[in-house]
C-alpha cells in the first residue's frame, strides 16, 4: 500500500495536505479554506476560534431577521381570533387587566389586587377590536424588527415582556381599579421610547419619530385609550435605553440584563404598593 494515504481514511490514496496540520487528506476530507484546503478537524477548530458577530448592543445576531417580532405578532393575532369565538371569550375575562374584584361579562373576577397578578402581562396580548390589533401590530412590526436587530432575539423578547409587565403595573397604579384594560400598546410605546434613545445615541435624525410620538400622545388622551399604559411603556423604553447608553464598552450584555431586572423589580414594587393600598 502506498504511504500517500488519507489520515482519516487509510484505505484511500491522498496527495493533498491540509494547510494547517499538513496531514494528507483524500477528496472527501478536503474543505475549502481561504488558502488551499483544510481537513474537517482543522476547519472545526478554526470556526471555534473565530469570534462570533454581535449586534451593536452586544446581542447575538438573529438567525432570521425579525423572527421574534413576527412570532409576537402571530401570538397576538391568534389570541385575538380565539377571543372572537363565543365559547372562548373567557380568555379575555381572565386575561384583561382589572385591578379590583368586579363582575365582568357575567364572571366574578378578583383582579390584580385579589392575587391575579398574571393580568399585568396577559393583558398585553389581548385587543378590543380589529383596528386596535392592527395599529398595535403595525407599530410592533416596524419598531420591533429594528430593535430586535439591535438587541438580539433573546434580549429583545426579555425587554418586550418586561416592558409589558411594567406598563401593566403603571396602569394598575394610576387607573380606576375597576376599569378593564387590554392591548399591546404599552409594550409598543416601550419600543418607541427605546428607539428614541438608541437613535439619539447614534446621532440619527429623530424628528420623524418625535412627530410620531407627539401624535400618539395626542390620541392617547381620547376616551377609551389607556394613556396610563402608553406612558408606562414609554418610561420603560427610556429607562432601558438609558441603562444601555451608559454601559461601558463591552458591558452591553450586563447593562441589558440590569435594565430588564430593573423593570421587573419596579413593576413588582408598584404592584405590591398599589395592592396593599387597595386592600387596606
Amino acid at each position: 500500500m502506498s504511504d500517500s494515504v488519507c489520515y482519516r481514511h487509510p484505505d484511500r490514496e491522498a496527495y493533498i495536505s491540509c494547510q494547517r496540520c499538513e496531514r494528507l487528506i483524500c477528496p472527501d476530507c478536503m474543505r475549502d479554506a481561504s488558502v488551499g484546503f483544510q481537513c474537517p478537524e482543522c476547519l472545526a477548530k478554526g470556526a471555534k476560534a473565530v469570534r462570533q458577530p454581535r449586534t451593536v448592543a452586544g446581542g447575538a445576531i438573529p438567525g432570521r431577521e425579525g423572527a421574534a417580532t413576527l412570532s409576537l405578532i402571530g401570538i397576538n393575532v391568534v389570541v385575538y381570533v380565539l377571543t372572537t369565538i363565543p365559547s372562548l371569550r373567557v380568555i379575555e375575562v381572565y386575561g384583561a387587566l382589572i385591578g379590583q374584584p368586579v363582575i365582568y361579562d357575567g364572571h366574578i373576577v378578583e383582579g390584580v389586587a385579589g392575587g391575579e397578578y398574571w393580568r399585568l402581562l396577559t393583558s398585553a396580548f389581548l385587543h378590543g377590536g380589529v383596528l386596535h390589533l392592527v395599529f398595535n401590530m403595525v407599530g410592533l412590526y416596524f419598531f420591533g424588527a429594528f430593535l430586535e436587530n439591535v438587541l438580539g432575539t433573546a434580549r429583545f423578547v426579555a425587554f418586550y415582556l418586561a416592558s409589558a409587565l411594567f406598563s401593566g403595573a403603571v396602569v394598575f397604579l394610576v387607573s380606576d381599579p375597576r376599569s378593564v384594560t387590554v392591548g399591546a400598546s404599552g409594550a409598543v410605546f416601550a419600543l418607541l421610547g427605546l428607539a428614541l434613545v438608541v437613535l439619539l445615541k447614534a446621532r440619527q435624525d429623530v424628528r420623524t419619530l418625535v412627530i410620531l410620538l407627539a401624535l400618539n400622545a395626542f390620541f392617547s388622551l381620547r376616551d377609551g385609550i389607556s394613556w396610563q399604559g402608553h406612558l408606562g411603556g414609554f418610561i420603560a423604553g427610556v429607562l432601558f435605553g438609558l441603562a444601555l447608553s451608559v454601559a461601558p464598552r463591552g458591558k452591553a450584555a450586563l447593562a441589558q440584563t440590569i435594565g430588564v431586572v430593573l423593570l421587573v423589580v419596579l413593576a413588582v414594587a408598584i404592584t405590591v404598593v398599589r395592592a396593599l393600598a387597595l386592600n387596606a
